[in-house]
């Protein structure tokens, strides 16, 4: 699935070279078109950048039944980490593909920032699902830094049980696996500095 930045930022950015060339009392239409041709040019290797990482994840997970997606700008990769019930143990089985992941980043893409999303199925209450999805995030993290990526280019984010990611709405115990998870979404420097 192949999305692009949205329209709206570069609307923006053009309202404020306008708005800004406004204060000196106008803009030259070539210095307009020149700035528009830029930011579309940034666009397209920004996309670029993306598919070829997308390209590049896919193949080496396609192994780990890891869902792989493009969402305004980021990578978003649905991994095979699961967690048992009321635990945030990393368990050995989810190791390859996180060693596998890290090294990808490790060797192909150092510059970008990784953010680790944990969730949890709806078993117990709110605040305390949030805390836990807190935990499996920052034992994906450290497990991930521990395998060379930088503590800096980490970081750990908990979505609890909200209903709205959950992949089995309502599940757990048993059937409620594929919420115990964590998901990983890579974010280019560059498209973090233009948010």
């Amino acid at each position: 699935m192949r999305t692009r930045m949205p329209i709206l930022r570069h609307l923006a950015t053009a309202a404020v070279i306008v708005g800004l060339a406004g204060c000196a009392g106008y803009v030259k239409r070539d210095e307009f078109d020149a700035a528009i041709a830029e930011l579309r040019s940034a666009d397209q290797q920004q996309q670029q950048r993306l598919d070829r990482l997308q390209a590049m994840m896919e193949e080496r997970f396609g192994r780990y039944d890891a869902r792989i997606a493009q969402l305004e700008g980021r990578l978003h990769v649905e991994t095979t980490a699961h967690f048992a019930v009321d635990d945030a143990t990393l368990r050995d089985a989810d190791k390859p593909m996180l060693d596998d992941f890290a090294r990808v980043i490790r060797e192909h893409h150092p510059g970008v920032v990784v953010t680790v999303e944990g969730f949890a199925d709806p078993s117990g209450p709110a605040a305390y699902n949030k805390r836990l999805g807190q935990r499996r995030a920052e034992a994906v993290r450290d497990y991930l830094v521990g395998q060379g990526l930088s503590a800096g280019q980490v970081r750990a984010v908990s979505y609890g049980e909200d209903r709205n990611r959950q992949i089995r709405v309502g599940a757990t115990g048993e059937a409620g696996l594929a919420n115990r998870r964590v998901a990983l979404v890579i974010d280019f420097v560059e498209a973090v500095a233009a948010r």
